[in-house]
This record gives C-alpha cells, structure tokens and sequence, in this order.
C-alpha cells in the first residue's frame, strides 16, 4: 500500500480545478472525493478531467460533475495477490482500500505492486528554431537554451522526461546547433542517451523527422517542441495514445481570450441579447505529439513542412488522429512576456 494515499484525498464540495492541482501534486494518479466523514464517494483520474473538458465542462464545475461514482475497491486485509488480479482484469492503476464501513483506509497502485519498465519509446525534442520573437536575449544563445530558473528551459523537459521513464532522445537542432551539441552532448550526465538530427536548412516544426533512421523507431514516437514548460505526465499520453486506436495524438490546451467588445445577438433584424465583453474558450494546438512509426513515411527527406500539414494528411486519408486535453501547467514560451511568465512560475513551483 502506498504510504502517500492521503495525498489523493478530496472534499466532495470540491472543483474540477482542485481535482487537477492536486494530480498534478500528488504523482499517484488518482484522487480519491470523500464526504466529510472520509467515506469514498468516487475517483478521478487524468482521463476523467480530460474527458470532461472534451464535454464543455468547466474546471470551475464540482468535482462530483465527473467523478467515476461507485468505483471498485478492495477491503481492508484483502491480499496483494487478490488486488492484483482485480487491477489485471479490470484494467485498472489503482484500487481504493476501505474498511468494512466504507471509510478509506488506504491505497493500491498497480506502480506499487509491480516493477513499471523503462519507456522504449524514442522522443524528438525539436531545439532548432531561431527565437525571432525572444530577440535580442536569442542573439547569442538559441532559445532552448535560455536559462529558465536555474537550467535552461530544454534541460527542465529533458529531467522530466528522463524522470518519467524515457531514454532514448534525438534533438532537432539547427540556429547555434553547437551550443545545443556542447551543452547536452551524448547524454552521459543524465544516463541517457541523445542524438541529434541536424538541419541543414529550417525543415519547420516536422521536416526534422525524415532525418530519423526509420528502421529503428519501431514504437510511438514523442515530438515535443523544446521551448515549452509543462508538469504533463508523458507516460499517460502514451497509455492514451496506445489505447486510442489512431496513428496520431495532438495535445491540445484550452485557452481563453475576451472579446473587448460587447457582442450583439440577434434574430434578423430583432436584437435578442448584448453579451458584454464575453469570454471565449477553445483548445489550441499545445506542440506536443505522439506519432505512429507508418507516419514518418508521409515526410519526404529534406522537406520543410509543419506538423499540423502532417496531421491533415493523415485526416484525409482517412486515418484517426486523437486529441489528448492538457489540464496540467503548461506554457509557450514563445515572446519575452511567456518567457517572464516562465521565471516567476518556475519559482513558485520551488517554493
């Protein structure tokens, strides 16, 4: 039993947001809502918060709204082989324990019970653009290696990566390669290993992939822009993609922009409602992928393309491509204010 299970607890008068704060702080992959005498009402999961926003809830909604109401659980005693056995034929992570008056008392995790196996999958971090818009601090210094907090910002994704599991890395490097080279080198520092996929001229957020050795990804691949902050749980986005039956999966943000405006609703001529200055919300594409080897076949050598060419491709051939919600912290550093943005996070994650 995980020592940490109280970690995972939550108050039913709770909000979705809440839920996702305390995944993303807890590192067992479950919250446990409890009424106020601890009894287990339900669980949630990523793939309950990420399925709720794909519905139009709102993270502000109760976290009642989407929880897995009735879940499986073990009692009290029961032994590690019996939850074992559960977890296998259900396909289930984690079982809450409860006593024998429905009180929780505990929790299994299938991480517990097992030995989790390294990551095969290789990752592509793409760490050659030129950082235009970060100018001038990108004069001298490619924006992957911008330092943000105490190491620069493709370092923080490397660690957390190499902390989820995954081994084997390519960066796409092309504006001051060299530094990019020197700084990472083969990888030894983080007991890694690292290649690198150099442009000889900007082949766009895609292009880098025909410079792959197509005859050793032989697993999803995970392509992450290298200018990005986010706590995501990559090993999750590879358990969804492998359960999703699609040769892609986009991670997608949500994100909201007020119309400065008061927008006027009307039918025909006749003025129905005056919605002042509302708020819009829509999902935008977060720069981080998972792609099927087969994939790989559609860019051809030496081709400047963008990934969202690529996943059109393979929408018109009729293939599925997946969308993965991003509830975590996650940011584009992309202009001076993100990258700010960046420095003021980074230090309040560590405080």
């Amino acid at each position: 039993m995980t020592a940490q299970w109280r970690t995972s607890l939550l108050r039913s008068d709770r909000t979705i947001q809440e839920a996702a704060e305390l995944l993303t702080e807890n590192s067992l992959r479950i919250v446990l809502v409890i009424d106020e005498q601890s009894r287990l009402l339900g669980t949630v999961t990523d793939g309950d918060i990420r399925r709720s926003l794909m519905a139009g809830h709102r993270m502000t909604a109760a976290v009642t709204t989407m929880m897995q109401a009735s879940p499986i659980a073990l009692t009290q005693g029961d032994s590690r082989g019996k939850a074992l056995q559960i977890m296998r034929e259900k396909d289930l992570l984690h079982l809450p324990v409860l006593d024998s008056k429905g009180f929780v008392v505990g929790l299994e995790t299938m991480r517990n019970l097992v030995f989790e196996a390294p990551r095969s999958n290789a990752v592509v971090l793409m760490a050659g653009g030129f950082g235009q818009r970060l100018y001038p601090l990108t004069r001298d210094v490619p924006k992957p290696l911008l330092p943000v907090g105490e190491k620069p910002i493709l370092e923080n994704t490397l660690e957390q990566l190499v902390d989820g599991g995954f081994s084997r890395f390519y960066l796409a490097v092309h504006y001051l390669a060299e530094q990019v080279r020197e700084y990472f080198g083969d990888g030894t520092k983080w007991g890694i290993q690292i290649e690198y996929l150099e442009e000889r001229h900007p082949l766009g957020t895609a292009g880098a992939l025909s410079l792959l050795n197509r005859d050793v990804v032989d697993s999803p691949l995970l392509i992450m822009n290298g200018d990005l902050l986010t706590r995501l749980n990559f090993g999750e986005l590879l358990d969804f993609h492998e359960k999703h039956d699609g040769l892609a999966t986009l991670c997608v943000a949500e994100y909201d922009f007020q119309i400065p405006y008061g927008v006027v609703q009307s039918d025909g001529m006749l003025l129905t409602e005056i919605l002042e200055k509302p708020v819009q919300k829509c999902f935008v594409n977060a720069g981080i992928y998972v792609l099927e080897p087969s994939v790989l076949d559609r860019i051809m050598p030496d081709e400047a393309i963008d990934m969202p060419v690529i996943l059109q491709q393979v929408l018109r051939g009729g293939d599925r491509v997946n969308m993965f919600p991003i509830h975590e912290y996650w940011l584009d550093i992309g202009r001076v204010e993100e990258y700010e943005r960046a420095q003021a996070d980074v230090s309040k994650m560590k405080s």
